[in-house]
């Protein structure tokens, strides 16, 4: 008798115990919902995209560079590229009103997990928080990579690995397989902060920081985002876009539209600092656009 009444108290203990490990810390916040993205910020990133040549103050190294400077937007003309989706690291970044939804234990009522859609082509992520861990090293890379949460006070700190080789920006600026991104998501009010930090062996010398937002819509909802692959130009077979060094023609064009020295336009980790003005005051003016009758 007393055995058993002894087990049932440990039973009751363990219950209570794993209760208490399963439940909500009080410092989460619910992310759920449909958040509309804020198109005041990083405008060209949200729709048609970054301007060629355009490196301003990215982490970049000379071996990113030099693909960017190969790159040609006929990639995206190629039907087995006409689909990609954007990865994790940039999908925020793009078209990307957001709905974030949590999966619940059904026994203790923890979430185990948060599953992100983006609008572009509804690009799916499941965020795990319930302790497993991340894949070997030869485990599959997919485009949203695989993503684990963990609560810093008020803020969800998701990192993720296994992440196909991206981009950095839209114009040719890779990110290797190889990279890391680590993201906080931070809620206030009804405005939803996200702050994103890629690290990448391969392409960047220094980590990679960038913040975007998202304002709470409770009436909103994502809509039917589809790709069809067809062939919208007639290239030859084996056709691949590209730019041999030193012959794209559209490095300068950004530079120069903007009034900004060409060195100062090519990026690297330098160029994200303040002190680096004092260096751009010294650069020669870029080159002028001709106009439509060739004059400069």
């Amino acid at each position: 008798m007393f055995r058993v009444y002894r087990l049932g108290i440990s039973t009751s203990i363990l219950l209570i115990f794993l209760g208490l490990v399963s439940r909500p810390a009080s410092a989460q916040v619910r992310l759920d919902g449909y958040w509309h993205q804020k198109f005041s910020e990083d405008q060209p990133e949200r729709g048609p995209g970054p301007e060629i040549g355009d490196y301003t103050g990215l982490p970049i190294n000379e071996a990113d560079r030099h693909r960017a400077d190969a790159w040609d937007a006929q990639k995206w003309e190629v039907v087995e590229h006409e689909c990609d989706p954007h990865p994790a690291d940039y999908a925020p970044r793009g078209p990307a009103d957001l709905v974030l939804e949590p999966e619940m234990d059904p026994f203790t009522q923890g979430v185990l997990a948060w599953h992100e859609t983006a609008r572009f082509l509804l690009n799916k992520r499941t965020i795990w928080l319930d302790g497993r861990p991340h894949p070997s090293e030869n485990a599959p890379h997919t485009w949203q990579g695989f993503s684990t949460g963990e609560w810093e006070g008020d803020m969800l700190k998701v990192t993720t690995t296994h992440l196909k080789e991206g981009w950095v920006r839209r114009n040719g600026l890779a990110r290797s397989e190889k990279g890391i991104l680590v993201e906080y998501f931070i809620r206030h009010g009804d405005y939803l902060t996200l702050v994103t930090d890629v690290e990448d062996p391969i392409y960047l010398t220094e980590p990679f920081v960038r913040t975007s937002n998202w304002v709470l819509d409770n009436g909103g909802r994502l809509r039917g985002n589809y790709c069809v692959p067809s062939v919208e130009a007639d290239h030859p077979f084996g056709y691949v876009a590209h730019h041999l060094p030193g012959e794209n023609p559209w490095l300068t064009e950004f530079a120069s539209r903007h009034g900004i020295p060409v060195e100062a336009a090519r990026g690297g980790a330098e160029t994200m600092y303040p002190e680096y003005q004092e260096k751009i005051a010294k650069m020669p003016d870029p080159p002028k656009i001709p106009d439509d009758k060739g004059q400069k």
